[in-house]
């Protein structure tokens, strides 16, 4: 897997770590704890046509996920950025399939369609069975 740049811990003041590790801890807990336990987590916004697909997309296969949502363009974009952060992805939606982040929209159509998706979650892995998982 290749590295993407990152300023090094040793490169951050430590008030600064403390200020990171705080902000919006509670949304990157309840993501993380919901990405551990479901098979499939959709993470997403009100308003954004993508996350829409996305979701269509499960619907229409027949996939059952647990849908996290925070705010809209208007609203909620600092509890957006830290799941961001916490994940590295830099959009909307977010979708991860047995605790692992598998992406986006487009990533997550390529992995319906070449059977990837359906695989992981009949392979088992780190989160719940996917019976668990709930829309």
């Amino acid at each position: 897997m290749a590295n993407r740049p990152q300023l090094e811990e040793g490169s951050i003041a430590p008030a600064a770590l403390v200020a990171m590790e705080g902000f919006h801890a509670d949304v990157v807990r309840e993501v993380r704890e919901t990405v551990r336990r479901d098979a499939v987590v959709v993470v997403g916004m009100r308003q954004n046509p993508v996350v829409k697909r996305a979701r269509k997309l499960l619907d229409e296969a027949s996939i059952k996920y647990t849908y996290l949502e925070y705010g809209s363009y208007f609203s909620e974009w600092k509890k957006r950025l830290a799941i961001k952060l916490w994940s590295g992805w830099p959009t909307f939606p977010q979708v991860f399939v047995r605790g692992s982040l598998l992406g986006g929209e487009e990533l997550t159509k390529a992995a319906l369609a070449d059977g990837t998706l359906k695989a992981k979650l009949e392979a088992g892995g780190s989160a719940a069975s996917a019976s668990a998982a709930v829309n």
